[in-house]
Protein backbone atom coordinates (compact mmCIF):
# COMPACT_ATOMS: atom_id res chain seq x y z
CA UNK A 1 0.00 0.00 0.00
CA UNK A 2 2.54 2.49 1.07
CA UNK A 3 4.41 1.88 -2.51
CA UNK A 4 1.24 2.48 -4.49
CA UNK A 5 0.57 5.94 -2.46
CA UNK A 6 4.24 7.34 -2.64
CA UNK A 7 4.17 6.50 -6.19
CA UNK A 8 0.86 7.88 -7.14
CA UNK A 9 2.22 11.10 -5.31
CA UNK A 10 5.62 10.90 -7.33
CA UNK A 11 3.72 10.77 -11.03
CA UNK A 12 1.46 13.96 -9.52
CA UNK A 13 4.99 15.75 -8.63
CA UNK A 14 7.11 14.84 -11.86
CA UNK A 15 3.24 16.06 -13.40
CA UNK A 16 3.65 19.23 -12.23
CA UNK A 17 7.20 20.10 -13.75
CA UNK A 18 5.99 18.82 -17.26
CA UNK A 19 3.08 20.70 -17.90
CA UNK A 20 3.55 22.31 -21.23
CA UNK A 21 2.10 25.77 -22.41
CA UNK A 22 1.85 26.39 -25.83
CA UNK A 23 0.15 30.15 -27.08
CA UNK A 24 -2.27 30.39 -29.68
CA UNK A 25 0.47 29.84 -32.55
CA UNK A 26 1.65 26.96 -31.00
CA UNK A 27 4.94 27.80 -29.76
CA UNK A 28 5.87 26.94 -26.11
CA UNK A 29 6.47 29.00 -23.39
CA UNK A 30 7.32 28.16 -20.22
CA UNK A 31 5.21 27.60 -17.39
CA UNK A 32 6.06 30.27 -15.48
CA UNK A 33 4.58 32.50 -18.09
CA UNK A 34 2.24 30.92 -18.87
CA UNK A 35 0.64 31.46 -15.44
CA UNK A 36 1.78 35.42 -15.75
CA UNK A 37 0.25 35.73 -18.94
CA UNK A 38 -3.01 33.92 -17.58
CA UNK A 39 -2.87 36.41 -14.39
CA UNK A 40 -2.87 39.38 -16.66
CA UNK A 41 -5.64 37.84 -18.81
CA UNK A 42 -7.93 37.26 -16.14
CA UNK A 43 -6.72 40.38 -13.74
CA UNK A 44 -7.91 42.58 -16.88
CA UNK A 45 -10.88 40.95 -17.80
CA UNK A 46 -11.63 41.80 -13.98
CA UNK A 47 -11.03 45.22 -14.45
CA UNK A 48 -12.67 45.83 -17.63
CA UNK A 49 -15.72 44.14 -16.21
CA UNK A 50 -15.71 41.45 -18.26
CA UNK A 51 -16.55 37.81 -16.94
CA UNK A 52 -14.54 34.27 -16.49
CA UNK A 53 -16.97 31.88 -18.49
CA UNK A 54 -15.73 27.54 -17.73
CA UNK A 55 -17.08 24.94 -19.45
CA UNK A 56 -16.46 21.17 -19.51
CA UNK A 57 -17.77 17.69 -19.31
CA UNK A 58 -17.99 15.66 -16.43
CA UNK A 59 -15.22 15.84 -13.51
CA UNK A 60 -13.91 19.03 -15.69
CA UNK A 61 -17.53 20.80 -15.24
CA UNK A 62 -17.03 20.15 -11.33
CA UNK A 63 -14.00 21.96 -11.50
CA UNK A 64 -16.06 24.64 -13.48
CA UNK A 65 -18.42 25.14 -10.90
CA UNK A 66 -15.91 25.16 -8.20
CA UNK A 67 -13.40 27.87 -10.10
CA UNK A 68 -16.77 29.61 -11.00
CA UNK A 69 -17.55 30.40 -7.52
CA UNK A 70 -14.15 30.98 -6.25
CA UNK A 71 -12.63 33.55 -8.62
CA UNK A 72 -16.04 35.73 -8.13
CA UNK A 73 -16.40 34.47 -4.44
CA UNK A 74 -12.26 35.29 -3.47
CA UNK A 75 -10.53 37.52 -6.51
CA UNK A 76 -13.72 39.72 -7.26
CA UNK A 77 -14.11 38.88 -10.97
CA UNK A 78 -17.25 37.96 -12.15
CA UNK A 79 -17.71 34.31 -12.98
CA UNK A 80 -19.91 31.56 -14.47
CA UNK A 81 -20.12 27.56 -15.33
CA UNK A 82 -22.60 26.91 -18.21
CA UNK A 83 -23.42 23.46 -16.05
CA UNK A 84 -26.83 23.78 -14.47
CA UNK A 85 -28.81 21.57 -15.63
CA UNK A 86 -31.70 22.79 -17.13
CA UNK A 87 -29.63 24.35 -19.24
CA UNK A 88 -28.08 21.32 -20.56
CA UNK A 89 -30.86 19.36 -20.66
CA UNK A 90 -32.97 21.91 -22.19
CA UNK A 91 -30.21 22.83 -24.86
CA UNK A 92 -29.26 19.46 -25.53
CA UNK A 93 -32.81 19.00 -26.15
CA UNK A 94 -33.51 21.54 -28.76
CA UNK A 95 -30.12 21.99 -30.12
CA UNK A 96 -28.17 18.63 -29.59
CA UNK A 97 -25.03 18.36 -27.22
CA UNK A 98 -22.71 19.50 -29.25
CA UNK A 99 -24.09 22.77 -29.33
CA UNK A 100 -24.44 22.72 -25.39
CA UNK A 101 -21.87 25.59 -24.68
CA UNK A 102 -22.44 27.31 -28.18
CA UNK A 103 -25.70 28.90 -26.87
CA UNK A 104 -25.37 30.13 -23.75
CA UNK A 105 -21.54 31.73 -25.06
CA UNK A 106 -23.81 33.29 -27.97
CA UNK A 107 -25.84 34.79 -25.72
CA UNK A 108 -23.94 35.99 -23.08
CA UNK A 109 -20.02 36.21 -23.60
CA UNK A 110 -18.82 39.83 -24.91
CA UNK A 111 -15.08 40.82 -26.30
CA UNK A 112 -14.08 41.82 -22.20
CA UNK A 113 -14.71 38.03 -21.26
CA UNK A 114 -12.52 35.10 -20.90
CA UNK A 115 -13.66 31.56 -21.72
CA UNK A 116 -11.57 28.55 -19.83
CA UNK A 117 -11.88 25.43 -21.36
CA UNK A 118 -11.28 22.25 -19.78
CA UNK A 119 -11.10 19.13 -21.29
CA UNK A 120 -9.10 16.03 -20.35
CA UNK A 121 -9.15 14.62 -23.97
CA UNK A 122 -9.04 17.66 -25.71
CA UNK A 123 -11.51 16.74 -28.80
CA UNK A 124 -14.68 17.16 -27.15
CA UNK A 125 -17.02 18.37 -30.20
CA UNK A 126 -19.16 20.61 -27.67
CA UNK A 127 -15.93 22.32 -26.07
CA UNK A 128 -14.48 22.68 -29.58
CA UNK A 129 -17.78 24.23 -30.64
CA UNK A 130 -17.73 26.29 -27.63
CA UNK A 131 -14.10 27.81 -27.95
CA UNK A 132 -15.30 28.70 -31.96
CA UNK A 133 -18.02 30.46 -30.95
CA UNK A 134 -16.29 32.36 -28.04
CA UNK A 135 -13.61 33.28 -30.77
CA UNK A 136 -16.20 34.65 -32.93
CA UNK A 137 -16.79 37.67 -30.68
CA UNK A 138 -13.39 37.98 -29.94
CA UNK A 139 -13.25 36.45 -26.62
CA UNK A 140 -9.63 35.01 -25.09
CA UNK A 141 -9.34 31.82 -24.19
CA UNK A 142 -7.32 29.61 -21.95
CA UNK A 143 -7.24 26.00 -22.51
CA UNK A 144 -6.92 22.79 -20.33
CA UNK A 145 -5.82 19.90 -21.56
CA UNK A 146 -4.35 16.37 -21.53
CA UNK A 147 -4.01 12.63 -23.39
CA UNK A 148 -2.46 13.46 -26.84
CA UNK A 149 -0.35 16.09 -27.43
CA UNK A 150 -1.67 16.81 -30.51
CA UNK A 151 -5.29 17.24 -29.35
CA UNK A 152 -7.62 19.80 -31.30
CA UNK A 153 -8.31 21.76 -28.10
CA UNK A 154 -5.04 22.28 -27.14
CA UNK A 155 -4.14 24.40 -30.70
CA UNK A 156 -7.64 26.62 -29.76
CA UNK A 157 -6.43 28.93 -26.84
CA UNK A 158 -4.50 32.14 -26.54
CA UNK A 159 -3.15 30.05 -23.72
CA UNK A 160 -2.79 25.95 -23.35
CA UNK A 161 -1.95 24.33 -20.55
CA UNK A 162 -1.42 20.72 -21.20
CA UNK A 163 -0.81 17.48 -18.95
CA UNK A 164 1.58 14.96 -20.46
CA UNK A 165 -0.37 11.85 -19.24
CA UNK A 166 -3.29 9.27 -20.25
CA UNK A 167 -5.10 9.34 -16.90
CA UNK A 168 -8.05 11.16 -15.80
CA UNK A 169 -7.62 11.28 -12.60
CA UNK A 170 -3.85 12.59 -12.60
CA UNK A 171 -5.16 15.12 -15.61
CA UNK A 172 -8.01 16.71 -13.32
CA UNK A 173 -5.96 16.99 -10.56
CA UNK A 174 -3.51 18.88 -11.95
CA UNK A 175 -6.04 20.98 -14.03
CA UNK A 176 -7.84 21.62 -10.71
CA UNK A 177 -4.27 22.61 -9.37
CA UNK A 178 -3.63 25.00 -12.30
CA UNK A 179 -6.69 27.02 -11.83
CA UNK A 180 -6.52 27.21 -8.20
CA UNK A 181 -3.07 29.09 -8.53
CA UNK A 182 -3.92 31.46 -10.88
CA UNK A 183 -6.68 32.15 -8.33
CA UNK A 184 -3.98 32.01 -5.45
CA UNK A 185 -1.70 34.44 -7.84
CA UNK A 186 -4.44 36.82 -8.39
CA UNK A 187 -5.49 36.91 -4.96
CA UNK A 188 -1.93 37.56 -3.53
CA UNK A 189 -1.52 40.41 -5.73
CA UNK A 190 -4.98 41.97 -4.55
CA UNK A 191 -3.36 41.36 -1.04
CA UNK A 192 0.15 42.31 -1.97
CA UNK A 193 1.23 39.49 -0.16
CA UNK A 194 4.54 38.25 -1.00
CA UNK A 195 6.02 34.68 -0.53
Amino acid sequence: MTWKINSYYEILNRLTQHIAVTDKTGRSMDIQSGFEKSVCLLTECGKSDGKLMFIGNGASASISSHMGVDFWKHAGIKATAFNDPSLLTCVSNDYGYDQVFVKPIEMFANKEDILIAISSSGKSINILNAVKAAQSKFVKVITLTGFSESNPLRKSGDINFYVPIDRYSHIEIIHHSICHYILDIIIDEKENRCY
